[in-house]
């Protein structure tokens, strides 16, 4: 069932009409003898709001039957009750009480109240999920954020069950069947998006922290994965830094870190009760790089208890800055309080090569986005959103001093503690700590779309002294912005056969050409870097000289952030048909292992295996394949046993593989027959070693069900998914259509497990069939699937079949009439993929 969606302009003239003050919400989760219910769960709602008298609204819930809905004490009738529409409100007084008493729907899609059946024990879990506007399928609400309310949940649910909400437990008593009945403390003002419910039997460990009770969370089959300490760690760490930072005590009481199943997202910022996707209790061997992007999720989420919770943005317009902020700030966190002193390397590498790409896309948009909808919303979670906007937060801490941002935000939460704001009162408050006005910064910076690109141009005398050199600063026809940049221009020069800096200038530019004289009359570094220290959000290029240097010299970089911003430039050079495929996975290839940072290292491996599959010639993609596998392998054997770069490199070599040799090498590390000392052969390293090998037909069935035997739980039923839906035959492609384009059964993450699967480099002619199938098919889904799995078609089942064609395929569907806009922007981003690699397709066919 397709969900409602709220626009701006009805969310406007309700917040016009009402104020929420409360909300009392009780909800049963048993079948009323004491045991868990399995389709649907009562939910009463008493909420008590002021509006204009004699005026009207409506009230969110998405129920599948009523028992009373009564306002003022009258009856309201739900004869003409639609889902999109909610239940319509007449003849509002002054002081109101509705209250609205349903039976409402357990969902598998990762919205609303979601339920999963633990397939290792067949326990029940159930947890909440409401942004951007899901608590209408919880409870009946205003949902919208501006509404803020004090929420006061009851829960009935079986005895032996852990419930947890936003509020700390404040009574339990007995209830009917044995059951138990749960009062929560009631909130401080809060958004509907916000609230949550989480329960079934779950394992805790406690711990507190200078006044915060702290709980984790996670099913009891996983109870043996929770690294509990190391959480604890991070989480600890978090609170000291940011309460220090932002001068403001942490407002929501105790804090619960709960990892969920089937989550749709890496996290949600519930007040006090946040809940993350489970995969995050790592059940096998995973490398630093994992617990890296945990930490930053866990502060991540930690930020918006601050920014987000107890300041909220008034619409999803400022969605960005919700965002930004919690990805600016957790990475700030991390390199300062944590372990992970190299997180702007990881951010440099990861977040912004995500921005760049975004960015370059036809659905580009400006940071602050014009949200109309929902519906826009939920397609906006986007690298835009999250990465360009920290990045361009970074610049902006850049432009007017930490000291003085800082300053800012501490006054801003002050000022609008546990209220609703807009971008301007941010900036009015910026404004007022730095002196700075910075009316022309958000002009260029956050209404504006696209990336520069910055070019040194350099000229020497026959000595090598520079003679002259500027920054040249170029847009794209379409976006024409140039921007001020405070960035930093760094000289690199060969020293005993290590990379170092000697030359360091910071500067502004914001002209397409602007001189650099404190270069001029010093011998040319072998490098010359842009953006060095990475201070602004810009595509970097290099003069000739410097690339000749780096493609024979890039591993010699002594420290970490200035070598990952040259493989950014170069990969980004790859995507826009500037260097050839082959030439980058040949830099990977000679400068990988001079890497110790990994996240740089795993990146730069999807990086040469997506120039291969996408970006290279194929007449010559077979022999680039052949070519990094054995690389691969050569790595995995000289590997540390036990080791990070062990299993990744055992992941690389098996993807990659490619001659008859390769394969057989890989089919006796799967089968035993080659032993590789310290290499886990755990959940994970055996499906990934176990799944290219099915893609090619060399594995099966057999192999899958064996597999099963081993490992019944959800994460193996979901690697057993993919493997099966990669199985080459005609009726098996056609299985996999069936069950994720026109069937209604899977759960969210088993239709994106099986979706996952359907296409493969190796079975271009087996899926070629499906693509007019694919455009017959995409506005049924838009109009009757959940939102989360009518975005998975959109983009998983896009054809990934790289040529012309597809393009004009795509071009005939959007041409066509009544196609939803969020829709067709994630089919013309697909469009966009296919257009770029058919452009370097042609670059790598070039001669060198």
């Amino acid at each position: 069932m397709a969900h409602p969606n709220l626009t701006r302009d009805d969310a406007k003239k309700r917040s016009a009409t009402i104020r929420t003050t409360t909300y009392d919400v009780t909800i049963d989760l048993t079948d009323g003898a004491g045991n868990p219910g399995d389709r649907t769960f009562r939910s009463t709602t008493v909420l008590t709001f002021d509006a204009e008298p004699g005026s009207s609204t409506f009230v969110d819930v998405v129920a599948d039957s009523f028992h009373t809905v009564t306002l003022n004490g009258e009856p309201v009738s739900t004869a003409g009750y639609a889902p999109e529409t909610g239940i319509v409100l007449d003849g509002l007084t002054a002081h109101n009480e509705l209250v609205v008493d349903a039976e409402l729907l357990y969902t598998n899609t990762g919205e609303g109240l979601h339920r999963f059946v633990d397939p290792t024990d067949d326990a029940a879990y159930v947890y909440s999920q409401f942004e951007t506007a899901f608590a209408k399928l919880m409870y009946a609400c205003f949902d919208q954020p501006d509404l803020k309310a004090a929420f006061t949940f009851h829960v009935t649910a079986p005895a032996h069950w852990e419930v947890v909400s936003n509020g700390a437990v404040d009574n339990t008593s007995d209830g009917p069947g044995g059951a138990k009945v749960i009062d929560f403390a009631t909130t401080k003002p809060i958004s509907p998006y916000i609230t949550a419910l989480i329960a079934g039997p779950l394992h805790v460990v406690r711990d507190h922290h200078k006044g915060i009770d702290l709980g984790i969370y996670c099913r009891a089959s996983l109870a043996k994965h929770l690294d509990a300490d190391e959480i604890f760690e991070v989480t600890k760490q978090g609170f000291d830094f940011f309460q220090e930072l932002f001068d403001f005590p942490y407002a929501f009481g105790k804090y619960d870190q709960l990892f969920v199943p089937e989550f749709n997202f890496g996290a949600m910022e519930n007040a006090g009760a946040v809940t993350f996707r489970d995969d995050y209790v790592f059940q096998s061997k995973v490398t630093e790089y994992r617990y890296e992007r945990r930490a930053e999720t866990i502060l991540h989420e930690m930020a918006h208890m601050w920014f987000g919770d107890l300041v909220t943005m008034r619409w999803w317009d400022d969605l960005w800055l919700n965002e930004s902020f919690a990805t600016y700030a957790s990475v700030h966190c991390q390199a300062e309080a944590t372990k992970y002193k190299s997180a702007w390397t990881t951010f440099a590498n990861v977040e912004k090569t995500w921005a760049y790409d975004q960015d370059t896309k036809s659905s580009t948009h400006p940071v602050a986005a014009d949200m109309v909808d929902i519906q826009a919303v939920e397609v906006n979670f986007d690298g835009i959103t999250y990465a360009k906007g920290a990045s361009v937060l970074k610049q902006l801490v850049a432009y007017v001093g930490q000291d003085e941002f800082f300053a800012g935000i501490r006054a801003y939460f002050k000022e609008h503690q546990y209220g609703n704001t807009e971008l301007a009162d941010l900036f009015g408050a910026l404004e007022k700590s730095s002196g700075r006005d910075l009316s022309w910064w958000s002009a260029q910076w956050l209404e504006t779309s696209q990336v520069n690109t910055l070019r040194p141009i350099i000229e020497v005398d026959e000595h090598e002294i520079v003679t002259k050199f500027e920054i040249e600063q170029t847009a794209v026809p379409e976006h024409p912005t140039l921007r001020t940049h405070r960035l930093a221009v760094g000289g690199y020069s060969l020293i005993e056969e290590r990379l170092v800096r000697t030359e360091r200038i910071e500067l502004d530019i914001s002209e397409e050409r602007t001189a650099v004289p404190g270069f001029v009359g010093q011998k040319r570094p072998s490098v010359v870097l842009l953006n060095d220290d990475d201070l602004t959000y810009a595509k970097v290029r290099f003069d000739e000289q410097s690339l000749a240097f780096l493609l024979e010299h890039i591993d010699k970089f002594t420290e970490s952030l200035p070598r990952t911003l040259c493989w950014s430039a170069a990969w980004d050079m790859t995507r826009d048909g500037e260097m050839r495929a082959r030439d980058f996975v040949a830099l990977v290839r000679r400068g990988i292992t001079s890497e110790t940072t990994m996240s740089v290292v795993q990146s730069l491996i999807g990086q040469a295996q997506g120039a291969l599959a996408s970006y290279a010639d194929p007449t010559w993609a077979p022999t680039g394949w052949a070519e990094f596998a054995d690389t691969a392998l050569y790595e995995l054997h000289n590997s540390e046993p036990g080791s990070d770069l062990q299993v990744t490199w055992s992941r690389a070599f098996a993807s990659a593989a490619t001659t008859d040799e390769q394969l057989a090498r890989l089919e006796d590390i799967v089968r035993g027959e080659v032993v590789l000392d310290g290499l886990a052969m755990d959940l994970d390293t055996r499906w990934a070693l176990l799944t290219p090998l099915i893609a090619v037909g060399r594995a099966g069935e057999t192999e899958i069900a064996a597999e099963l035997t081993t490992d019944s739980s959800d994460v193996a039923a979901r690697r057993a998914a993919t493997a099966r839906a990669l199985i080459p035959s005609a009726d098996n492609k056609e299985r996999v259509w069936r069950e994720t384009v026109t069937e209604d059964a899977l759960t969210n993450y088993m239709h994106e497990a099986t979706a996952l699967g359907f296409y493969s480099r190796h079975q271009r002619e087996l899926t070629k069939p499906f693509v007019p199938r694919y455009f017959e098919a995409l506005d049924t889904v838009w109009q009757k699937r959940p939102a989360t799995i009518a975005q998975q078609v959109t983009e998983l089942m896009y054809p990934r079949i790289i040529e012309q064609a597809t393009v004009d395929a795509t071009d005939a569907w959007l041409a066509g009439d009544g196609h939803a806009s969020s829709q067709a922007r994630l089919v013309g981003e697909e469009r966009d993929g296919i257009v770029r690699a058919l452009n370097c397709r042609k670059k790598d066919a070039e001669p060198a």
